[in-house]
């Protein structure tokens, strides 16, 4: 977790810096594609901070400081629903801006275009994409251990923003070797084109982020736990001569949650509270996965009604 919130610290430094630089040299070479690249990088920053903000929470209250204990207290559920709120909001974040942009590059196109100064788009251009390649980098080899959604969805970003700042690169290029020729009215089109193309493959790319996010947020049950803790479930009636049994499942962030009711005979004769303790460790050595992100729930009753 700390680890994970020194990378998420450095990367809004570096997301900061590449969102003045593209604000600055947009204004500075007149191009739509550099500053929406900056107000993309910007947007981007916003929602990096929040999951920091999070993923501090998270660190914060495991600790065993009084602090700790009162944060506890209140989030007693804990704060793990909020990971997929916030990659939620920064999916949608970055298609809503993609989408006025390609608005924007469309009717710049039907308005003719626009001139540009080539040298500060290429210069702009050639060090984002070495900052992208850099934090991308970094980002992938530290989360090879991780595994968190947080520094995926950044790592996703940087790509993104590699992406678009060599397409920018390729394109001012072309722009500039095209001006001393009788082709130098593509010029005018460069940006507004190149800029339409970048989002035209940049809207679908958090589509998938979005989805997973919401059907955590929807608490949808993942159709793999579903099948294993019904399995378990299964075995276990048979095994102990149960009626049934209800199972609740759903992942959310990086929490597993899962409620198992097991419907028992009327008139089961009597266990010990250490004997259902045991059964409730074999139960859950059976399904797995056992860590501080689970939160697993395991009842007995005679009455139906109590699991429904």
């Amino acid at each position: 977790m700390r680890n994970e919130q020194r990378f998420l610290t450095i990367s809004i430094a570096a997301t900061m810096v590449v969102a003045a630089l593209g604000i600055v040299f947009g204004i500075v070479s007149g191009s739509f594609s550099i500053a929406f690249d900056g107000v993309y990088s910007l947007a981007d920053a916003a929602m990096t901070g929040l999951a920091l903000w999070v993923s501090s929470l998270i660190v914060r209250s495991a600790q065993s400081n009084e602090k700790a204990g009162r944060i506890r207290n209140r989030f007693t559920m804990g704060f793990w629903h909020l990971e997929p709120i916030v990659l939620l909001l920064n999916g949608c974040l970055l298609v809503t801006v993609a989408v006025y942009a390609l608005i924007n590059a469309v009717i710049s196109i039907i308005n003719g275009g626009h001139e540009l100064f080539f040298g500060a788009a290429i210069v702009y251009s050639g060090a984002t994409l070495v900052v992208c390649v850099v934090m991308a980098s970094i980002g992938i080899a530290l989360n090879r251990s991780l595994k968190s959604d947080f520094i995926a969805l950044d790592i996703k970003a940087w790509i993104m923003s590699g992406g678009i700042a060599f397409a920018l690169l390729v394109a001012f290029v072309i722009g500039l070797a095209v001006l001393p020729t009788p082709m130098a009215w593509i010029a005018r089109y460069v940006d507004p084109v190149v800029l339409g193309l970048v989002c035209l493959v940049m809207i679908p790319l958090p589509i998938g982020t979005i989805w997973k996010a919401l059907s955590e947020v929807l608490l949808i049950a993942p159709v793999d736990l579903q099948e294993h803790v019904d399995q378990v479930a299964s075995e276990t009636v048979e095994r102990l001569g149960f009626l049934s049994y209800r199972a609740y499942v759903a992942r959310v962030g990086r929490a597993t949650e899962i409620e198992l009711y097991f419907i028992v005979p009327q008139g089961l004769p009597a266990k010990t509270i250490e004997e259902w303790d045991a059964l409730r460790d074999d139960i859950g050595e059976r399904i797995g996965g056992e860590s501080a992100n689970r939160w697993l729930t395991i009842a007995f009753t005679a009455d139906a009604e109590w699991a429904e």
